[in-house]
């Protein structure tokens, strides 16, 4: 009679070296999972161990062999002989070991391979779907499901719109908004951005939400700068917006230009500066438009525009590449034109970057806005938005900037 011990990766693994090394004759008595392999503690990994043992002669004397098998399981244990247990029948070795392979199949089918995850709550599952829809990021996904996970209990898990309603108001959590602070006259309003994103009629909607009589507010002193005299019609463009609402524009091409209009308004409330539409990969020019913008000061700020419906690797470049002008926040251009605006809170979020204003339209001044979390939440497709309670949570404020 010769005892045995295998160790391997998997059941099946083992079971095929008992099966090559001892043929039909071996008996298997215990099976456990054991931890193999390391060094120093490290690189361990989950196993399986079997025992068991060969009859030279499988028609040996029963009570012998089962004898032996009782030995063997009580060491397996660490019990001593001594101890009551059973005896095992004595059984076909072959037919024991066909029912064990039966046994670890019928495990493996129900329970999966070791390192497979428990499912996942179906609500959780249902809120992913939801997120993907919306172009969420992967990354901005998992953190959303992970705080379900450690924040909510099973039953309140199993409640969809609890689960809805958390989700929705950690999204404006994530939403930055950029606030105004107070600051020397004239204001310096510079804006950056890519070609064809709608700078200059996101300038022109500025220029007349500020510098035209609304309600009980009295007008700010406006002007309105364009170094955009490449692009045809631009010029042309900015100047018949100035002419309709009246406020004063110049052009400009040089750094000495820039200074001494700057120099010449500062009488004003609000100076608003139109830029080139430059490609984020083309760096000379980004650097040479840097270096003429420096002439409007060291106190002017800088906003980036960056059109709704650029695609997410696009956004994620002129985010970057934009980052040497010091933008204090982004605007978002076009949000009428894209139903998915998960990717664009994903990145901003992922980015640390502030949201000032939203436009979702061509007329001015009407299609822009400040920026909201409700703006954005209620663009958002799949959720049942409880207006009332994010807006408990998210108070939409209506002081003007610059007042």
């Amino acid at each position: 009679m010769e005892h045995f011990t295998e160790r391997g990766i998997s059941h099946l693994e083992v079971l095929d070296k008992i099966s090559t090394k001892y043929g039909k004759n071996a008996k298997i008595l215990t099976r456990k999972n054991i931890t193999m392999g390391g060094f120093l503690g490290l690189f361990k990994k989950e196993g399986v161990e079997y025992t068991g043992y060969v009859y030279d002669n499988v028609i040996q004397d029963r009570a012998t062999r089962d004898s032996f098998e009782k030995k063997a399981i009580l060491n397996s244990v660490g019990k001593t002989e001594a101890a009551p247990q059973p005896v095992r029948p004595a059984s076909d070795p072959l037919a024991e070991e066909v029912k064990s392979l039966t046994e670890v199949v019928k495990n493996l089918i129900e329970k999966g391979p070791a390192n497979h995850e428990p499912k996942k709550h179906e609500n959780l599952v249902k809120l992913e779907e939801v997120l993907e829809e919306n172009d969420f990021s992967r990354e901005f996904i998992r953190d959303m499901v992970d705080r379900l996970k450690r924040e909510l209990s099973l039953e309140d898990l199993d409640d969809y719109s609890l689960v809805q309603q958390s989700v929705l108001e950690w999204i404006g959590d994530k939403i930055s908004l950029f606030r105004e602070k107070p600051s020397r006259v004239p204001r310096v309003f510079i804006l950056v951005g890519p070609t064809g994103v709608g700078k200059t009629t996101t300038i022109a909607k500025l220029a007349a939400i500020k510098g035209i009589a609304s309600g009980d507010q009295s007008p700010l002193s406006v002007r309105m700068i364009t170094i955009d005299n490449y692009r045809i019609g631009a010029k042309k463009q900015i100047e018949t917006y100035g002419d309709i609402m009246g406020i004063p524009v110049a052009c400009v091409e040089t750094f000495s230009d820039l200074e001494k209009k700057i120099q010449q308004y500062s009488d004003a409330d609000l100076i608003l500066v139109d830029t080139i539409g430059k490609s984020p990969s083309d760096f000379m020019r980004l650097a040479e438009m840097r270096k003429l913008l420096a002439a409007c000061g060291s106190n002017s700020e800088v906003h980036l525009a960056v059109s709704s419906t650029t695609k997410t690797r696009d956004i994620k470049e002129i985010l970057s590449q934009f980052e040497p002008f010091k933008y204090q926040s982004v605007i978002l251009t076009k949000l009428d034109e894209t139903s998915q605006v998960g990717n664009l809170i994903s990145l901003l979020s992922e980015a640390g970057k502030s949201l000032s204003y939203i436009t979702d339209g061509q007329v001015v001044p009407q299609d822009i806005e400040t920026a909201t979390e409700i703006k954005l939440l209620e663009k958002l497709t799949g959720f049942s938005v409880d207006r009332e309670k994010l807006l408990r949570k998210f108070p939409i404020y209506n002081s003007a900037i610059w007042r």
